[in-house]
Parts: structure tokens; C-alpha cells; sequence
């Protein structure tokens, strides 16, 4: 069983329903679907796992690829998934586990569905710098023309979620990657894109972060 299977079973154990038949009842979902991709054997997308999430009282990021919390952050604040910028690809190592270490308030104009990342040192420079806070909306929708030229976050069908200039590539559908300090990546597939929301320099960050516990 994949991890995603894992979470997904964790998850309606933890609602209270016994069995995988129970729960599928219950919500008008097919047995044999569900089973399946309970037990690993059909893997489900993001759109189905905000599905299940929406069922179980769990984050939809979390089921999926485990980033974030387990379950949704209230009273106006949002989890901080990872850190960005501590290598020059611009890697979003994320901060995996049922619970966020930081929170920051929602930006104005954002939702619930807004993440934060933090900047970890000074390959985001020209961007972000070291301590700086990113926001994003996790709404895992395909890149528009309107995110083409601009600084997004995305992430690979290599299962890489980077920080990235998105540029158009060779042919429709695929897109090159900037970095200020990594070779351009070309041709890149993408899952997902969003635009970068706020940015938050480091000494306002320091003032905003507060510890989950």
C-alpha cells in the first residue's frame, strides 16, 4: 500500500467508519472504487482526493501528497508546507507529516486554500529573500497564458514542486523553467501552476509566524 493509500485509509478510520464499504455508502461512491483506491491498487487524483477530504475532515493537500497538515487550519491562519530556496533548483522541500511547525495569517485577498512557503537562503534573491514568506492558493489547476513571463509555483510530473519563471517551451503543452541561479530547465511537463499571491519580506515575516502547537 503507497502512502496515499495509507492516508486515505487513516483517514476514514479516523471519521469512524469501520470498513471501506461503510464509508463508501455512506457518500455514494462505489464500492469497488473506493476499495481500490484504498488499497492502492487504482491511485486517485487531486480532484477525487478533495473528495475524500471533504468527507473524512481532512486537508486535501495532505491526503494526496502528505504536505501540510492533516487536518484544516482554523481562526484566519494558514500552514506554512515547506521551505524554498535552501538549493539552487529551487526545490519546495516539503514539511511532511500531519502537522505544520509555523502558521501565518491568510494574506488579504486569500482563502483557506492559501499556503505559505519560507525562503531558506539567498539562491531567490531578486525574489525572496532569506526568511521571506511565499504565498500561494492551492487550487492545483493547470498554468494560464496569464502566468507565462512571471515567477509561479508548479509542480513536475516528476513529482518536483518548484519555484520557477515559467516560459513557454518548445511545443503546446510544455514549459521552460527559469532559475536566477540553476540552469533553465526545458520542456518541463507540469501537473499544476499558481501564482505567487504576496510576498512577505523577512522582518514583517518574523513578526507574522507563530508556532501550530
Amino acid at each position: 500500500m503507497d502512502g496515499r493509500a495509507q492516508r486515505l485509509k487513516q483517514a476514514r478510520l479516523e471519521k469512524g467508519y469501520e470498513t471501506a464499504a461503510s464509508a463508501a455508502d455512506v457518500h455514494g461512491w462505489s464500492r469497488n472504487t473506493y476499495a481500490s483506491n484504498e488499497n492502492g491498487n487504482a491511485p486517485f487524483s487531486y480532484r477525487r482526493a478533495k473528495e475524500y477530504a471533504a468527507a473524512f475532515g481532512v486537508s486535501a493537500e495532505w491526503l494526496y501528497d502528505a504536505a501540510g497538515p492533516a487536518r484544516p487550519v482554523a481562526d484566519g491562519f494558514v500552514p506554512v508546507i515547506g521551505s524554498v530556496g535552501a538549493n539552487p533548483d529551487g526545490t519546495v522541500l516539503f514539511a511532511l507529516g500531519h502537522d505544520p511547525a509555523e502558521l501565518v495569517p491568510i494574506p488579504p485577498g486569500g482563502t483557506d486554500q492559501a499556503r505559505a512557503l519560507k525562503v531558506v537562503g539567498h539562491s531567490m534573491r531578486g525574489v525572496a529573500d532569506d526568511g521571506a514568506i511565499i504565498y500561494f492558493e492551492d487550487q492545483r489547476t493547470a498554468p494560464t497564458p496569464d502566468m507565462l513571463g512571471h515567477v509561479v509555483v508548479v509542480e513536475l510530473d516528476t513529482d518536483e514542486v518548484l519555484v520557477k519563471r515559467l516560459l513557454r517551451g518548445s511545443r503546446a503543452g510544455l514549459y521552460d523553467l527559469e532559475s536566477a541561479a540553476a540552469p533553465m530547465r526545458h520542456d518541463a511537463r507540469l501537473r499544476w501552476a499558481a501564482h505567487i499571491t504576496a510576498i512577505v519580506p523577512p522582518f514583517q515575516a518574523r513578526r507574522i509566524l507563530r508556532g501550530a502547537a
